[in-house]
């Protein structure tokens, strides 16, 4: 049961970095790999806010995803958005140009080294339940958060009258215009959604993957298998998606330790095989 919930936690954490990337990749066609830095983004600002400034934890975490959707503003309008009718190719040239560049700007403003992240008493420590179960708060906050943005999400997508132009504008962008959509207006605000979304997930991180300038590499993999096997721009396979792989990782590295990482690999190839689209992808029209 130790085992489940922590993979439960480490699953939820993942959905809330990987959950943007499947926004922009899923519903905006736009391959962004550049996504973990935006995360490393959020990392970077929280342990600023707390360690310099000394904002609470629970006060800079919309801080930081503020902070960050504003970031991704100004890179969509000034950078992005001359990309959006660019081959996939193009895209992920350009957005790995970016991984470089922030890791750089990373490693001269702060060091090589770990940043510390002190968590506040009433995140630390853990519950002991009846049968030995020793339930961590910080992962049992971190399970709530996850749920409660992944149904808010889902909300917002299929629900709204946002999620309805965002649909269009991403199916039909010119029939989209001439209904009177802001296409333009529509697109920033998502990518601006992805990117807040992917600097709260960096902050809520940092205390169980750390952070260094290495971040936006060592991670991107698990972000892109996430979208993969949850099926591109699907809330509920995403969420889906990165139980699985978190439980599976945690086990794995439990169980069978020397195999390593390398659990998640075969659940994605063993995924992948009977559905090339994810689980919850839409099949291509023939």
């Amino acid at each position: 049961m130790t085992v489940i919930f922590d993979g439960v936690a480490s699953g939820l954490l993942l959905f809330l970095i990987s959950v943007g990337l499947s926004v922009t990749l899923g519903l905006m066609n736009f391959v962004n790999l550049a996504h973990g830095a935006f995360a490393m983004l959020g990392g970077y600002v929280c342990v600023f806010l707390l360690d310099r400034v000394g904002v609470p934890f629970l006060a800079a975490l919309p801080i930081v995803a503020l902070v960050s959707a504003l970031v991704g503003v100004v890179f969509e309008r000034t950078l992005y958005r001359r990309l959006y009718g660019a081959s996939h190719l193009d895209q992920v040239l350009f957005s790995i140009g970016l991984v470089f560049v922030s890791m750089s700007t990373a490693h001269y403003f702060f060091g090589a080294q770990q940043q510390p992240l002190r968590l506040p008493d009433m995140l630390s420590g853990q519950f002991h339940l009846p049968g030995g179960l020793d339930v961590g708060v910080y992962r049992l906050f971190l399970i709530v958060i996850g749920l409660a943005l992944a149904l808010a999400l889902q909300w917002m997508i299929s629900g709204t009258k946002f999620g309805a132009k965002l649909r269009a504008s991403v199916d039909n962008p010119r029939a989209a215009r001439g209904v009177g959509i802001d296409v333009d207006r529509v697109f920033v605000l998502t990518f601006a959604l992805g990117c807040g979304l992917a600097g709260l997930g960096g902050a809520l991180g940092v205390e169980m993957l750390g952070l260094d300038p290495g971040f936006p590499l060592k991670y991107i993999v698990y972000f892109l298998i996430v979208v993969a096997v949850g099926g591109s721009g699907n809330i509920k396979g995403s969420l889906i998606a990165s139980l699985i792989l978190g439980i599976s990782d945690v086990a794995g590295k439990y169980y069978i330790p020397q195999v390593g990482a390398f659990v998640i690999y075969a659940v994605m190839m063993t995924v992948l095989v009977f559905r090339p689209q994810g689980l919850f992808g839409r099949t291509a029209a023939k």
